[in-house]
């Protein structure tokens, strides 16, 4: 949310003329870079899983029997499905901040157009 002052650059209300005080204005901005870190986040772990296995590849053939290789591998799998799990909910997340975006938007646009009968600080009456 940005608070604008008047027309000019934003720092100062207009001069003569009626004072309007501030106003608000709503971007989509911060949603959408949020919902681009969400989708940065959830690519970065694609690799995690694939670099996980080439870590593990090879290490039950060369140890033998070893128990704590049995559980290694149990370990590798529940991380696994976590680094999925992560993934899973950075992309909703991505969606859910896209659709808040959009959602605002649309109640900016409803807010705007419900205020069209009512006088603009600094327009001449009609």
């Amino acid at each position: 949310m940005t608070v604008v002052h008047g027309l000019g650059d934003g720092t100062a209300p207009p001069s003569g003329g009626d004072h309007c005080g501030r106003r608000l204005e709503h971007g989509d901005g911060p949603w959408l870079r949020a919902a681009g870190g969400a989708d940065e986040l959830r690519a970065h772990m694609a690799p995690v899983r694939q670099e996980l296995g080439l870590a593990h590849q090879g290490l039950m053939s060369g140890a033998g029997r070893l128990t704590a290789l049995a559980e290694l591998a149990a370990v590798r799998k529940s991380w696994e499905r976590r680094i999925q799990a992560a993934q899973g909910e950075c992309g909703s997340l991505a969606d859910k901040l896209r659709e808040a975006a959009r959602i605002q938007g649309g109640t900016n646009e409803a807010v705007r157009s419900s205020f069209t009968s009512v006088r603009v600080c600094g327009e001449d009456e009609r």
